[in-house]
């Protein structure tokens, strides 16, 4: 699922549900046509890091990734708390939206936007 390899493990993949979300957001967002997909990981939320995903330029020292021709950035330090993780995307009514999972991740809160390593 992923072209981008660390230590042998994929830093990211990303379903293709998830990707398929990600191209309908792209096409229904002209402002973000053309923009990598950013993953990243930032203090906060109730379990110490949060996730983040938005639209966004490349910046120096990005990894870019292409996976199911979704274009995907990750920074460096991301990278080290991401690795190996999966995002998934599901519609339905009950904890619906981007899930990652993060095999890093000792504990994370109930929401899923939330970890401690």
């Amino acid at each position: 699922m992923s072209d981008t390899i660390v230590n042998d493990t994929p830093v990211i993949s990303i379903t293709e549900a998830a990707a398929d979300e990600v191209r309908s957001m792209m096409s229904n967002q002209p402002e973000n046509e053309g923009k990598p997909l950013r993953v990243y990981i930032e203090k906060g939320g109730c379990s110490g890091m949060q996730y983040g995903l938005l639209f966004d330029e490349i910046r120096e020292g990005d990894t870019p990734l292409k996976i199911h021709d979704v274009d995907l950035v990750i920074d460096a330090i991301s990278a080290d708390y991401l690795k190996g993780s999966v995002i998934d995307f599901s519609d339905s009514l009950n904890q619906g939206g981007f899930k990652l999972t993060n095999p890093n991740a000792k504990h994370s809160c109930g929401c899923g936007k939330s970890f401690e390593v």
